[in-house]
């Protein structure tokens, strides 16, 4: 550890609160001068000693002479530096998570798990990367027990890295699915980067949760420690799946009937049961735990308006998540079902093809009612039983004109699509 992040660590231990934001200051926060693509976190290093930081970390050499800065050679590395020697200090159990999809409601129905026996910390949001993980490191304070560290990836090499900083004791990789290609390159490079969470594990003899049906990720745990949960021959078992459309689902004799819609959050479920019992939680309690677990942040959250029923999935998607969602809607066997898509991005090369299937699925489930927003859907799909929009704008604008009412509708896009904005024409 070098000297500056040795007095860095000081002055956090007597000032443990971190700032990336100067608008959003607590009193005697650390700021952290970040850079991006169109920012520069120094230019407002000045303002935020003045509206209450300690100390501003920056690397502009024009301050280094400022009283409460601290000038570093890059501030990103001094905070990702500072949160890896906080995590040496730290004693807790660490459970690191990662996953094409599923990750983000998988880390919450844990951390409500834990909850019922310990302090425990969890990611915020989707703070899972680079910058994120430093940051929810850094927010484990003596009062917490357990620590849920959730990690995301868009490129080889990612989830090694941010193990390098979380060092976590114990691990769960939800699934791998075709998320993120353009910067993996193609679907071997998404299993390789999931798997270095597995290979952390292994390097330190630490022990990953895995879903005992998915033989993908019961191949790649070969040689670790395993705790096991699935409909079969698992250490943790369960049966009698239903989704009606809330998931309910049977675990040590007893029916736990969620929030969460949709077959695919049963993997979910019974992955933070399986946690809670490994941590001895009690079956009560880890019940009850998931039964009150509402998701929110547009993850398949159910929104009824007065005119119509809305199952919104906008927060993200993925060829393998949008895959899901088709077919578990189309089991879901409502009356009159809308389909609202928006494109899914960071595809690359892929996307075409990726599209294409979706449209071909489509098809296959016998979907009529389809509405497709985005020049990816408009140039992969030819079936003209569908209407395209070639953005969230346009097909806003087309439903101010075309009221929808009485229908049964699903809503799932990328992020960047802003699906979400059309939720005041339905």
């Amino acid at each position: 550890m070098n000297i500056q992040i040795k007095e860095l660590y000081e002055h956090f231990l007597k000032y443990p609160a971190i700032t990336t934001d100067s608008r959003k200051i607590k009193r005697n926060a650390i700021f952290f001068a970040l850079k991006g693509e169109s920012f520069d976190g120094n230019k407002f290093a000045l303002q935020a000693i003045a509206n209450g930081c300690s100390l501003a970390v920056v690397d502009d050499p024009k301050l280094k002479k400022e009283e409460h800065c601290l000038f570093v050679e890059d501030v990103l590395t001094a905070l990702q530096e500072l949160a890896k020697h906080h995590r040496s200090q730290l004693k807790i159990p660490v459970i690191g998570i990662t996953g094409s999809n599923g990750k983000t409601t998988t880390k919450e129905l844990i951390y409500t798990v834990l909850s019922q026996k310990y302090n425990c910390l969890a990611t915020q949001g989707n703070l899972n990367n680079h910058i994120g993980v430093p940051l929810s490191i850094l927010s484990i304070t003596p009062k917490h027990e357990m620590a849920i560290i959730e990690m995301g990836a868009n490129h080889i090499g990612e989830i090694k890295f941010l193990c390098g900083i979380s060092r976590p004791d114990y691990g769960i990789i939800t699934n791998i699915g075709k998320a993120h290609l353009e910067g993996f390159g193609d679907y071997e490079g998404v299993i390789k980067t999931k798997s270095e969470l597995y290979e952390h594990l292994k390097q330190n003899g630490s022990p990953a949760f895995v879903n005992a049906d998915n033989e993908l990720l019961v191949k790649l745990s070969s040689g670790l420690e395993i705790v096991t949960y699935g409909f079969k021959q698992a250490n943790c078992v369960f049966s009698d799946l239903k989704a009606d459309p809330f998931v309910k689902i049977k675990h040590e004799n007893k029916t736990i009937s969620s929030q969460l819609i949709g077959k695919y959050n049963a993997e979910n479920i019974m992955a933070a049961c399986c946690i809670g019992k490994y941590f001895k939680v009690s079956p009560d309690d880890i019940s009850a735990a998931v039964e009150k677990y509402i998701p929110q942040n547009q993850r398949s959250e159910i929104r009824n308006t007065k005119n119509n029923s809305i199952i919104l999935d906008a927060y993200n998607a993925n060829p393998s998540s949008m895959k899901q969602a088709l077919e578990n809607f189309k089991e879901m066997k409502k009356e009159k079902p809308l389909l609202i898509l928006g494109d899914m991005f960071e595809l690359g090369n892929h996307s075409l093809a990726e599209h294409k299937n979706i449209v071909d699925l489509l098809s296959e489930l016998g979907f009529k009612e389809v509405l497709l927003a985005g020049e990816e859907f408009e140039k992969a799909c030819d079936n003209k039983k569908f209407l395209l929009f070639k953005s969230t704008s346009k097909l806003a604008t087309y439903l101010k004109t075309h009221p929808v009412s009485g229908k049964n509708i699903l809503i799932k896009g990328s992020r960047g699509m802003k699906l979400e904005t059309i939720l005041p024409f339905l």
